[in-house]
């Protein structure tokens, strides 16, 4: 059998921040396909005590990777002040991530200055945050505390030994289940958990997931294996779509199709006939959702990526750290988000966005 395997982005130096006109009093930033600046993904840590293959496989992140140093990262008042700035211009939701953010020492600290956050209009933004729930249990009562609205786990199997394989550091599900539980006593829902289903390692776990998650009120989601940042390879033969998944499950657990709950939503619902609950499935590889992504990530040094798998970045930590004003870095991100159609718009005229491939491009387009 040939399998086609998708090469790795090569690295690259962070592109120039553009400028672009922005009045004072701010407001809803859209770029040229006239898609809204949303939601704002920020990874405080380039930790994980983790290392799943699609996403830190041990070939890559072994014990000599070069991690950023302390002194690199976005302290938790520069956070601060560029989520207040993109909160001006349209960003209603922020998600933290890492790595793995529980690693982030004292992230309970920055987590009650995004919820003192409020839109232009007054409101409080949806605060949530994307973890591995190593370190869900003994965090969970003070992420509340603190202000976070909501958890998503990561979480690709039930089977012990299924799930030891695929976080590869030998790490018991149970801990994660625990950690779960900590986070609906604490009031962190709705939850959230996510699967990667890779065919060959996983799909078995499919079901048996579906079934311990019904009716406990935590949505379950099943997102396609594709490679994570770039760090290796993959193969689309290992890739199980999604509408098989939902396939398979329909058969032991009817569904039945559901709105979507907001424009750009990256999940495709499904009900349980008998209202036990929902899942979704997020179909990144063979329904690329790039038409109506209101997404941006801001990484741990500082980058503004306009694609969640991109290889080159923005730079805003040198704004910040160069003296630069509030509404200096606004007309910057204005412009960052403003051009970024362009080679949206080159790619998709070059008809180089195909189903399964658009992911996959989108990795030049958010450079």
């Amino acid at each position: 059998m040939v399998h086609r395997v998708i090469p790795l982005v090569a690295q690259a130096a962070p592109l120039p921040v553009p400028l672009y006109a922005v009045g004072e009093d701010g407001g809803t930033l859209y770029d040229q396909l006239q898609r809204p600046l949303r939601d704002l993904r920020i990874s405080v840590t380039d930790r994980c005590n983790f290392r799943c293959s699609y996403c830190m496989p041990k070939e890559v992140f072994g014990k000599d990777y070069p991690y950023l140093p302390h002194s690199a990262l976005l302290s938790f008042e520069e956070i601060a002040r560029l989520a207040r700035l993109f909160v001006a211009q349209g960003v209603r939701k922020i998600r933290l991530t890492g790595g793995e953010p529980l690693l982030r020492k004292n992230i309970e600290v920055l987590v009650e200055q995004l919820a003192a956050l409020r839109t232009p209009d007054g409101e409080p933004l949806d605060l949530t945050l994307t973890t591995n729930g190593s370190l869900l249990a003994r965090k969970a009562a003070s992420l509340k505390a603190a202000g976070l609205n909501r958890v998503t786990v990561s979480l690709d199997g039930l089977d012990d030994t299924v799930f030891r394989r695929m976080n590869d550091v030998d790490f018991p599900v149970a801990d994660v289940l625990r950690g779960i539980e900590a986070a609906q006593q604490a009031g962190l829902g709705p939850i959230k958990v996510n699967m990667v289903v890779k065919r060959g390692t996983n799909e078995q776990e499919i079901v048996p997931m579906a079934r311990h998650f019904r009716g406990t009120g935590v949505v379950l989601r099943f997102i396609e294996y594709m490679d994570v940042g770039a760090t290796n390879g993959w193969r689309m033969h290992e890739v199980m779509p999604s509408a098989e998944v939902v396939q398979r499950l329909s058969a032991e657990l009817p569904l039945a199709a559901l709105e979507p709950t907001a424009p750009g939503e990256t999940a495709e619902r499904w009900g349980y006939a008998d209202g036990s609950g929902e899942v979704g499935v997020i179909s990144s590889v063979t329904q690329a959702f790039c038409h109506d992504c209101n997404r941006a990530r801001l990484s741990t040094e500082g980058q503004v990526y306009l694609c969640l798998f991109a290889s080159r970045g923005h730079d805003l930590r040198s704004l910040l750290r160069g003296g630069a004003s509030d509404g200096q870095i606004t007309q910057a991100i204005a412009g960052i988000w403003h051009n970024r159609s362009d080679r949206y718009s080159q790619l998709r005229g070059a008809g180089m966005l195909a189903p399964t491939e658009k992911r996959i491009e989108m990795s030049y387009i958010g450079g």
